[in-house]
């Protein structure tokens, strides 16, 4: 399940499978998300598409990210100066022999250059390689190998399971103080630099947003505090803080350079929207300033969220063991209900109730992620 959330990075294709995709003849698309998708037909069963499709994705070397009843979806990965990138989803749907595959941009490109026809042509060429390869027998051992995956009967259960951690009593307290301290340090330093006039807006904001988020992550550990709600909440009067600070700072620094003393802070705030935001040499005047500090603030909650999250995700899934997250899925997996379930984990040890529900929360958490990768 882990395998899910960090994926294997160092695999590459193959040189013929890359001297295959030099032959695809690309069809171009243009969009704001430029995508491509095609059709065919298969004799295979659902059971042996999905066992297919796995084996494809694994020979291209393209992260499964998400799997549904219906469908498998992948991305693709390539390296540049050191650093891995998505550059296109691949979406396989399976209905009753007809497979659609469609493979979408990532990036904030307008022409994909037939990248994703690329994707598409090569993703079904190799799945019918794969496929006119099986016979009778064949068909038939995958079909009972995926069934055997999906219901997880290979799973073997544990007679013992790694003792729970000492149960420790959540702690708002951290999340609040490192929030905003941070905040308020952010303030200055943003402050100082946006009287140079160096301010980049959507760098300034994803790193504000990802300060704050860290912040909480520390928070997060410390307090042992895995409310989301309240969490989002910490980091929204953070956000408010910093922009309330930041306008405060600036205001001081402003007065100590230019020695003025009979301005008063909303005087200060008065004369900027007179002034307005110059952009180059146009000046858009007050309203400009004003959606500019609203933007502000929506893309640093935006930012500073989505890190949150994978913060926090990251989090409750670590401080379970992976025995005993696989434990408790598998008896989900078999039917079992809640209440079985935690009669399940008693059984091996894990009686307390607060570490019952932290070994829940971790199995929750890989599923948002599952559903966030997909979108992110």
């Amino acid at each position: 399940m882990l395998a899910e959330i960090f994926p294997n990075q160092n695999s590459t294709m193959t040189p013929e499978l890359k001297n295959i995709e030099k032959q695809i003849k690309k069809t171009h698309k243009f969009a704001f998300t430029p995508k491509y998708k095609s059709e065919f037909h298969t004799q295979l069963s659902e059971k042996a598409f999905f066992a297919t499709a796995n084996q494809t994705f694994e020979k291209l070397d393209w992260d499964i990210i998400y799997v549904d009843e219906y469908s498998i979806e992948a991305k693709r990965k390539v390296k540049s100066l050191g650093m891995s990138q998505y550059t296109e989803s691949i979406l396989v749907t399976f209905n009753y022999g007809k497979i659609k595959v469609k493979s979408e941009s990532l990036g904030n490109e307008f022409w994909d250059n037939g990248k994703n026809s690329k994707r598409v042509h090569l993703f079904i060429h190799i799945f019918q390689d794969i496929e006119k390869n099986y016979n009778r027998d064949e068909l038939k051992e995958i079909e009972k190998q995926q069934e055997a995956k999906d219901n997880w009967d290979d799973y073997q259960i544990p007679t013992e399971l790694p003792k729970p951690n000492t149960v420790r009593k959540e702690n708002i307290i951290f999340p609040i103080i490192f929030a905003i301290i941070t905040a308020i340090i952010l303030a200055f330093l943003i402050a100082k630099i946006s009287l140079t006039g160096n301010y980049i807006i959507f760098l300034f904001e994803f790193l504000i947003g990802l300060a704050l988020a860290f912040s909480l992550k520390i928070g997060i550990k410390l307090g042992n505090f895995t409310d989301l709600n309240k969490l989002r909440n910490i980091l929204i009067v953070s956000i408010i803080i910093f922009f309330i600070g930041n306008q405060l700072f600036q205001y001081n620094l402003i007065l100590v350079k230019n020695n003025l003393e009979s301005i008063r802070f909303f005087e200060f705030l008065k004369l900027r929207l007179q002034q307005g935001l110059t952009i180059k040499s146009l000046n858009v005047g007050a309203i400009g300033l004003i959606i500019s500090w609203v933007l502000q603030l929506g893309l640093t909650f935006v930012f500073g969220y989505l890190n949150l999250t994978r913060f926090l995700i990251s989090y409750v899934v670590k401080r379970i063991p992976t025995e005993v997250i696989d434990f408790a899925f598998y008896h989900f997996v078999k039917g079992k209900e809640e209440i079985q379930v935690r009669a399940e984990l008693s059984s091996l040890g894990w009686t307390n109730e607060h570490n019952q529900d932290e070994v829940f929360e971790a199995i929750d958490g890989i599923q948002v992620n599952n559903e966030m990768n997909r979108t992110t």
